[in-house]
């Protein structure tokens, strides 16, 4: 359900959705924003996986994540794909993705033991033996949340752009 998101302001510097979503497959953490305590905006590192159009990580049962995400489901998901720093322009070549969406906590076991397979094969891959341990070990104590993305937007730096279009 798309939500009525303002318009970028700069055109030029939109990414695809196809870019967004390659930046969120290659990306391995991101920056979860949620309505925090007090009112104050809260914003925390999080690894994650994007499968099929959604993202996933997990957390523990208990924290100011976990209860700003069941007092307001809706998130905010920033990745940063490239921060070249160019000092004699004095500006940065930047590429990034901002997902907004709303929170799932899975509760079903099947489904949360999938999701944390994809994250395991993520980071991990093919290690089946360790990510079954791991998950032996923990399984009771964290949560798996489920991202699920009304607005997708990506920008870049103009000179970036402007490389692109130049190399064809």
């Amino acid at each position: 359900m798309e939500e009525n998101f303002r318009p970028m302001r700069r055109i030029k510097q939109l990414l695809t959705n196809e870019q967004c979503e390659e930046i969120l497959n290659r990306g391995t953490y991101g920056v979860l924003s949620v309505l925090g305590d007090n009112g104050y905006p809260y914003g925390v590192p999080v690894n994650y996986v994007y499968h099929d159009g959604k993202l996933y990580f997990h957390t523990a049962v208990t924290g100011h994540k976990i209860d700003s995400m069941r007092a307001h489901d809706k998130v905010c998901f920033t990745v940063v794909d490239k921060d070249d720093v160019v000092k004699d322009e004095y500006t940065t070549y930047f590429r990034s993705v901002i997902a907004f969406g709303r929170v799932r906590f899975i509760e079903d076991e099947t489904e949360k033991r999938q999701a944390l397979v994809w994250l395991g094969e993520r980071f991990n891959p093919g290690d089946k033996e360790g990510l079954d341990k791991e998950m032996a070990k923990g399984f009771s104590h964290l949560h798996m949340v489920e991202i699920t993305i009304d607005h997708l937007t990506g920008k870049e730096a103009i000179e970036l752009v402007r490389a692109r279009k130049a190399n064809g």
